[in-house]
Order: C-alpha cells, then sequence, then structure tokens
C-alpha cells in the first residue's frame, strides 16, 4: 500500500461514516436553504462527489461529461451515499497500483468551467482528498447548526477502527 492508496482508504471510511450520519436526516434538512455556496447540504455532498469522479476521469483519461461543478438537481441520499462509496472504493483501488513513475506522470485536462489544466498524477490525488475534507467540513458546519453531531474522522479514530476490524 502506497502513501496515496491509504489516503485513499482513510478518504473512502471518513466519507462512509460521515454519511451515514447525513442519510438518516430528512430530505427537509437536506435540502433546506443554507447560507453555503451549494445552497444546502445534499448538494454541498453532491458536489463533492462530482468533483471526485470528474478528477477520477482525468486520471483515467476518459471524458466525465459534466457541464457544470454545480448542478441544480441531486440523486437521493441513498443513491448518493452508494455513488460514494464505489468512487472511493474505485480511488482505493487505482492508487494502490500506482508506481512511483506513474505518480509523477503529467496529466493534461481541460477544466469544466474552461481552460486547459495540466497536474502530475500525485497532485490530483492530494487534490481529491483536500478537496473532499474541505467539504466535509462545510457539511460539518451544517450538521452542528441543527443540532446534529457528525462521528469523528479523525486520522487516529480512523487508526483506532482499523485495529479493531484486525
Amino acid at each position: 500500500m502506497n502513501h496515496f492508496s491509504k489516503n485513499d482508504a482513510i478518504k473512502k471510511w471518513a466519507d462512509e461514516v460521515f454519511l451515514r450520519t447525513v442519510i438518516a436526516l430528512s430530505e427537509r434538512e437536506l435540502t433546506a436553504p443554507r447560507s453555503i455556496i451549494f445552497g444546502n447540504l445534499i448538494l454541498t455532498l453532491h458536489h463533492s462527489s462530482l468533483i471526485d469522479y470528474v478528477w477520477q476521469s482525468h486520471l483515467l483519461s476518459k471524458p466525465h461529461g459534466l457541464t457544470t461543478r454545480n448542478p441544480e438537481t441531486h440523486p437521493t441520499m441513498a443513491e448518493l451515499y452508494n455513488e460514494q462509496q464505489h468512487i472511493d472504493q474505485l480511488y482505493v483501488t487505482y492508487t494502490d497500483a500506482l508506481t512511483d513513475k506513474r505518480l509523477g506522470e503529467i496529466l493534461e485536462f481541460e477544466f469544466i468551467g474552461g481552460g486547459k489544466g495540466a497536474m502530475a498524477r500525485s497532485d490530483i490525488l492530494l487534490h481529491v482528498i483536500n478537496h473532499t475534507t474541505y467539504h466535509r467540513c462545510h457539511a460539518a458546519d451544517i450538521l452542528y447548526n441543527i443540532k446534529v453531531f457528525p462521528p469523528t474522522t479523525d486520522y487516529p479514530v480512523f487508526l483506532r477502527e482499523m485495529q479493531k476490524m484486525t
């Protein structure tokens, strides 16, 4: 397991435990207007999941077909949970097979909003992890404001939970 595979395993775990809390919320709480750029909780989480998909598409040199980072529609929370688990597992499997040479390869892509970009595979992977953490924090803030306490997704908690499983 390389460094990125381990980080993706942590991300997968954090997304899972976090979304298990969110999935229990009512549709009203998920879609209630919030003071956040995406407008509500489910659109925030949907944005994060879509961007995971976009970057995965760039890593695999395949088209993602999206024209916006912030669609006005969203899947159900159950569908979003399943989609996120699926894409997280794909990242873990993908990064587990990467060599140092492949991690350093520069990939060219086009941003959804237009313009060319180029990043090392390792930088894309780091961005995906940071991007999700950033928006999971937005979502956690929403939860705290509605008196729902999100699970702790810190690295030491991940290690403790993984130790329980062995």
